[in-house]
């Protein structure tokens, strides 16, 4: 049997995807559940389409209750290296400069599961998280985009 992916989160992150599994149990399930059963009363199956979103959002629905279930399942919670604080790792917020004069930017690291750069979250499997992990303030990091390289510098590094 294959090996199931580890999925590495911070407690608050697997905190939020618990409260999302119940929601989507408890209530979506039911709103979709009772859509369905609405749409049931309009007539013609074939020519229904409420009935059909309804059931295309029954699968959505009951298709992230799996994904969810399986990722706090192999939940692997993200420890903060307290051995060196200057040293970016998952888990800490690292604020750096792209060279030679950009502005400086802020990205926690988190697993995958959690990532949302527009809330300055960026996964352990990105470029940037990538090219910069291990590496210490002060440091300068090429990092390979799809874009093309760049080169930053590691300003502050801080524990969430």
């Amino acid at each position: 049997m294959a090996q199931e992916k580890s999925f590495y989160m911070t407690e608050e992150g697997k905190v939020k995807l618990e409260e999302e599994l119940e929601y989507l149990k408890n209530e979506k399930r039911k709103e979709v559940v009772e859509r369905i059963k609405i749409a049931r009363g309009f007539g013609d199956l074939s020519e229904n389409s409420e009935y059909d979103a309804a059931k295309d959002e029954q699968a959505f629905v009951e298709s992230r209750i799996q994904s969810v279930e399986n990722m706090i399942r192999n939940a692997v919670i993200i420890e903060s290296d307290n051995d060196n604080p200057d040293r970016v790792s998952m888990g800490k917020s690292v604020t750096f400069q792209e060279l030679p004069d950009g502005d400086e930017e802020t990205y926690t690291i988190v697993g995958s599961a959690e990532a949302d750069p527009f809330e300055g979250k960026i996964s352990n499997d990105s470029p940037m998280a990538q090219s910069l992990i291990g590496h210490e303030v002060g440091d300068k990091v090429t990092v390979a985009t799809p874009g093309g390289e760049i080169n930053v510098k590691i300003i502050t590094v801080t524990v969430q």
